[in-house]
């Protein structure tokens, strides 16, 4: 087995990401990973669907934050994705061999170490392969206490895990790294780019622009019936609370990362918006409780239009707090 330490994480990307790099000598957080990654993001998109309904997206493209931390830190990296699973195994072994952590995009549903309640149709979890203990797969996987293992057929399954996103077989590690790192120019380089996703690029459906989008859909779904309007307002919630960390908890770890980069670049307009930004997880967590009282129907105060407004509440917040970041 590899000489990796495997430590737990609010979030898979992040938490590889970040177990990667200390592998490699550069101790960077979870949250100062996720911070220089841009990883705080929002879209709503109708015309793309998970079982179903429409995706709300808390978060970028799978493997985006990987990409914009090493590049932001010039750091070598090398991903692939292969055709065939044999191709794909064959190639995983020959880095474990050689003693190279790496990473894995994979399917949730099959994960066998998952407990049940768990296991659902999402393909953009994120694992690291350290090594092979009688014939089976040792993993770390960053939302786990413990390292985990899996079978050779176990893994094949989930690297080519069917559905939306399919991984198929990809694969990542990190090549190189440099003697130093510029920290300081890349949480300026990552703040600048969530500041243009959440409240610069046009279009409906991103950043800020898109709460305003969701609050309006969720004012409309009840013309279409209780049943539709329930099912699609709990996939908001799904995917907020429980795909990753969401909404709520993305806006945690966002705040730690302002918090900690505030020090680094000793700015108070850092630390004023991580307080600003925790107060924003709040209300984020405060709308999934009241959203999932409407769709339960156990709250009659609560009401599809106040849940909506609500959400336009959090979208003024937020856009205050990125429209001080332009400061920076």
């Amino acid at each position: 087995m590899i000489d990796f330490k495997h430590r737990m994480a609010a979030h898979c990307e992040n938490g590889v990401i970040s177990n990667l790099l200390h592998f490699h000598g550069i101790n960077l957080s979870e949250a100062m990973v996720f911070g220089i990654g841009a990883g705080i993001y929002f879209t709503h998109l109708p015309m793309i669907k998970m079982n179903g309904m429409a995706v709300t997206s808390f978060r970028p493209l799978p493997g985006t934050i990987f990409k914009r931390v090493t590049r932001s830190l010039q750091i070598d990296i090398q991903v692939h994705k292969f055709s065939r699973p044999s191709k794909a195994m064959d190639a995983l072994d020959k880095n474990l061999a050689k003693g190279i952590p790496t990473g894995m995009v994979v399917g949730v549903y099959h994960l066998s170490y998952f407990p049940a309640p768990y296991r659902f149709h999402f393909n953009a979890h994120n694992i690291v392969g350290i090594g092979k203990k009688e014939g089976h797969y040792l993993i770390s996987d960053p939302v786990m206490e413990d390292i985990e293992q899996l079978s050779p057929e176990e893994l094949v399954q989930v690297r080519y895990a069917r559905g939306t996103y399919k991984p198929r077989g990809k694969m990542y590690y990190v090549k190189s790294v440099p003697e130093k790192i510029d920290l300081p120019g890349a949480i300026k380089k990552g703040i600048k780019r969530t500041v243009l996703e959440m409240v610069r690029l046009p279009g409906p459906v991103i950043g800020i622009n898109g709460m305003h989008y969701l609050a309006k859909r969720i004012e409309k779904w009840p013309k279409k019936g209780n049943r539709y309007a329930s099912r699609n307002l709990g996939q908001v919630i799904r995917m907020q609370e429980e795909i990753g960390t969401g909404g709520a908890g993305f806006r945690f770890l966002y705040a730690a990362f302002l918090q900690e980069a505030s020090a680094i670049m000793q700015s108070e307009l850092l630390a004023s918006a991580s307080e600003q930004m925790t107060q924003a997880g709040d209300m984020w967590r405060e709308f999934a409780v009241n959203a999932a009282r409407v769709c339960k129907g156990r709250n009659t105060s609560e009401t599809y239009s106040s849940v909506a407004n609500q959400l336009r509440e959090i979208a003024g917040k937020e856009e205050k707090i990125y429209n001080s970041l332009r400061k920076l």
